[in-house]
């Protein structure tokens, strides 16, 4: 059976402005630019060699899910720092969790993270949306630090933001499916009308960090260079799901002070690297089609 549509019922999504005045790793105008803008881009965490060094336990990762006997693909690497330590241990980087804490505080969880692997030639879309009208979370207090594995510009299809849309309020959004090229189900009902846009260029290492009401999506990767990001999606914790969507919780890692409520799960850090465990896993993108409690989840 279907869950309730995270659309109906009563949600606060508006935007909630980070203080510039509490940044200790960012600085007064990179936080004004989030407010005002709804993204800051271009922040180093990691340097040529550990950037090298991620892209080669990526290269690996992508490796072993891509050619498993089940139907898994390059999209399909969602929740994984459930059962890879490294992973787990991206999702707990001090060096960006001190981004994270100067745009939502220090009582943070981290609800889900997700690869989006682009490969050289992949010809899927991911449509322009805003992340919190079909994410089950209210109020909307939800940032996500996308790290660039692979170098991320124009050619492979790095993403693209609208600037300010994020201060626009939800927006009416249309069912697509997952067909005809399509990485997700929903897009903005006339995204052409948004021509105002930000390439969101990247080199492997750096992050950006958005708000989840910014409208943004990626074109179709033609080129012969994979572009690879991890997505590590972080929240205050005072949010809350809504109804029928428990499970989305318990994924969720306690960072920095964490949850003091104990609403949220706190995942163990796994020992070693275990992708085998989710092969269940590989459908639904957007998380509308996880509908059954996985083992993984109970562990």
């Amino acid at each position: 059976m279907r869950k309730p549509d995270p659309l109906t019922g009563a949600r606060d999504l508006s935007f909630h402005p980070a203080d510039p005045s509490r940044g200790d790793v960012l600085s007064e105008s990179q936080i004004e630019q989030f407010n005002n803008d709804g993204y800051i881009s271009g922040i180093q965490i990691f340097d040529a060699q550990e950037a090298d060094d991620l892209k080669a336990y990526m290269d690996n990762l992508i490796g072993q899910v891509i050619s498993a006997p089940d139907q898994r693909n390059s999209y399909s690497i969602n929740t994984y720092h459930v059962v890879c330590q490294r992973l787990y241990e991206l999702a707990v980087e001090p060096r960006i969790l001190a981004c994270v804490k100067d745009l939502l505080g220090e009582e943070v969880v981290l609800w889900g993270s997700h690869l989006f692997a682009k490969m050289s030639g992949d010809g899927k879309v991911v449509p322009m949306h805003q992340d919190a009208v079909y994410w089950p979370l209210t109020p909307s207090k939800s940032v996500t630090a996308w790290l660039a594995i692979d170098d991320a510009d124009a050619e492979n299809a790095a993403m693209q933001f609208v600037p300010g849309s994020h201060r626009l309020g939800p927006l009416a959004h249309e069912e697509l499916g997952l067909g005809d090229g399509r990485v997700l189900g929903r897009q903005v009902v006339e995204p052409a009308q948004y021509t105002k846009r930000f390439l969101n260029v990247l080199k492997a290492g750096e992050i950006s960090m958005h708000s989840d009401l910014l409208l943004h999506g990626s074109d179709a990767n033609l080129s012969d260079r994979r572009r690879a990001g991890m997505t590590l999606r972080y929240t205050q914790a005072s949010v809350r799901l809504i109804d029928g969507y428990d499970s989305w919780r318990k994924s969720s890692v306690h960072v920095m002070k964490g949850d003091v409520d104990a609403f949220w799960y706190d995942r163990r850090r796994p020992v070693g690297e275990h992708p085998e465990k989710m092969a269940e896993f590989w459908g639904g993108f957007d998380g509308q089609e996880l509908e059954q409690d996985k083992s993984v989840f109970h562990k």
